[in-house]
């Protein structure tokens, strides 16, 4: 009689919930969870943490920061290599940075950002993308902070413009290469029946109504799933909740069947989606297609679709859990 009483998934969302509002969320040994502002601040003096601020502009961080957080900008992340504008940074420097920000491989690491008091420009990325990386070059306890500084700040949390005294680590890259799938890998199987493709950038620019990009549009065959539909409205760092998650993935036809592939313009907003598939909501097969459009589309051979995507292109809708 009791089972009756849930929906399919149902009972599995009061869980969700449930671990969310105690944090670390989700439960388990997932390598990204997420951690409200009063677990770190029950934290914070934690002598094995540390706190990792990637706002957009360094004088934010100068002007205000979480007590005892260094600053790591994501503008070390990625280099231009052989004219390609977004790729990966050589090991070396991504594991010297690292260590400079005193990371060690085994001790959690809390990562936030926020809007910018000095800048104000903030979207909010900044930490899925770090988080995505850190745990993509061997990282085992990424946090990252449920609304980052902004909500910290809303809660009335104190703030600092000490710098801390770091230690240099002896933090080792450890590149799992399982994360990411390359342009020929994607090439191959992106229209399989048991993928979905999915494109975080804005609908108009999904629909190539706008965008950078000397060709625009979309890949073909790619479902538009904005990321900042899966944001508060308010906050960009803060995920909305999980019930609302639950049914955008299932209006979108993303569900834990697939092989899902998250794609974007540079491979940075699409860490949000990566970040929630693989490790909140635990998916078994997630990859990030890091050069994304922008790849996609340099060759010139490749088509571009515009418009909104043919509904016959989206998955029945399936529990997303």
């Amino acid at each position: 009689m009791e089972e009756e009483m849930f929906t399919p998934g149902g009972r599995e969302r009061l869980q969700a919930r449930s671990d969310r509002e105690n944090a670390p969320y989700p439960r388990g040994d997932s390598k990204v969870r997420l951690v409200t502002p009063a677990w770190l601040a029950d934290h914070i003096d934690d002598a094995s943490l540390t706190i990792i601020d990637t706002q957009p502009d360094v004088y934010d961080y100068v002007q205000e920061h979480i007590p005892g957080a260094v600053y790591l900008t994501e503008g070390v992340l990625r280099v231009s290599n052989r004219g390609f504008p977004t790729s990966y940074s050589p090991d070396a420097c991504i594991q010297e940075s690292f260590r400079r920000a005193g990371l060690e491989a085994g001790s959690p690491v809390v990562v936030y950002t926020g809007k910018g008091a000095f800048s104000g420009r903030g979207d909010g990325l900044a930490q899925t993308m770090m988080a995505y990386t850190l745990a993509k070059y061997g990282h085992d306890t990424v946090y990252i902070l449920d609304g980052g500084i902004d909500r910290w700040k809303g809660e009335g949390r104190e703030l600092s413009q000490e710098f801390p005294a770091v230690e240099p680590s002896g933090f080792t890259t450890k590149i799992r290469a399982d994360y990411a799938i390359g342009y020929d890998e994607f090439r191959q199987i992106k229209d399989n029946d048991d993928v979905v493709v999915l494109d975080a950038r804005p609908a108009e620019v999904y629909e190539g109504q706008s965008g950078p990009w000397r060709r625009r549009g979309h890949i073909p065959g790619a479902v538009s799933l904005p990321w900042r539909s899966l944001m508060d409205n308010a906050n960009p760092a803060l995920l909305k909740p999980n019930d609302e998650l639950d049914i955008i993935l299932e209006e979108h036809g993303v569900d834990r069947t697939q092989t899902v592939i998250c794609t974007c313009g540079i491979g940075r907003t699409a860490t949000t989606e990566f970040v929630l598939l693989k490790w909140f909501y635990l998916y078994p097969n997630v990859r990030i297609y890091e050069g994304s459009f922008t790849e996609w589309s340099a060759y010139p051979d490749n088509p571009v679709a515009t418009g909104p995507e043919a509904r016959e292109r989206r998955a029945k809708a399936a529990p997303a859990r």
